[in-house]
């Protein structure tokens, strides 16, 4: 079975089309209608072929291009965007772009790596869980025409990440990790940091716990969120238990979308 997949590989799309003629991509366009993927979720792609399905579903998400989403989604990517404008100032305030070394952690398509490579950034390398979000951020910056020899994306996990770096950015990433496993992230992200560490998170509020409780009574993509929130006391103590000091944070918010932006120095 291997043997015969490996020899078809490099035209297995024009055999689907020939076979099924045509119809297995209207089945798959009727298939991320049905799924009408969003974050935080993770999609398994078993048997994923030649990828075309997983690319899609990277693409259909919510911080890809498409105006193909719901009124929550398109909250959730201005807020989102929102964080990103903000990173980017607090970096840009700095003189130490272009001798900086970066880390995006849980990069997505690229919404904070291509704009930090265009304002001249020194490196930045860029990774996420999802090979094909990885892949299309790394596509994007191709078609920017931004100089890939100082971008680095790949597919990885927080856990998995390693190196040293001037600047470590984790945006938004945090909704999937419950308070203690994400102050060990912090933790962890603290050791890969030379200098400063910025991170967003959504943050625990008696009245955002009310939202997402009553949320959870209507189910549903658009009614209740898989969000964990976060309480910033236990965020901060773990960065300074690592030597970090809380320099500045904000709040940023949209319908749908609170998060905490935090940035750390080293002390």
């Amino acid at each position: 079975m291997e043997a015969l997949f490996n020899a078809v590989a490099p035209r297995y799309d024009r055999l689907n089309d020939l076979l099924s003629l045509g119809l297995h991509r209207q089945w798959k366009r009727q298939l991320l209608s049905w799924l009408s993927p969003q974050s935080p979720e993770r999609w398994l792609d078993l048997c994923c072929g030649t990828g075309d399905l997983a690319l899609a579903l990277a693409r259909k998400g919510i911080y890809s291009d498409s105006d193909d989403v719901n009124k929550v989604q398109r909250n959730i990517r201005i807020g989102h965007q929102k964080t990103v404008d903000e990173v980017l100032a607090w970096i840009k305030e700095s003189s130490e772009l272009s001798q900086a070394s970066f880390c995006d952690a849980g990069c997505g398509v690229g919404s904070l790596s291509l704009p930090l490579a265009a304002m001249g950034a020194g490196s930045i390398n860029a990774s996420d869980i999802s090979e094909a979000m990885a892949q299309e951020a790394e596509r994007r910056a191709r078609e920017a025409g931004l100089d890939m020899a100082k971008l680095n994306f790949f597919a990885s996990d927080l856990e998995s990440l390693s190196g040293s770096f001037h600047t470590v950015c984790c945006l938004d990433v945090f909704i999937h990790y419950p308070q203690q496993p994400a102050e060990e992230m912090v933790k962890h992200l603290c050791s890969l940091t030379e200098e400063r560490l910025i991170v967003s998170f959504a943050p625990y509020t008696p009245l955002l716990a009310l939202l997402k409780g009553i949320g959870q009574l209507f189910p549903g993509p658009s009614k209740t969120t898989r969000a964990y929130t976060l309480k910033e006391d236990g965020i901060v103590k773990a960065a300074e238990a690592c030597g970090f000091n809380l320099v500045r944070r904000s709040l940023n918010k949209a319908p749908f979308y609170f998060s905490r932006l935090i940035e750390f120095r080293k002390a």
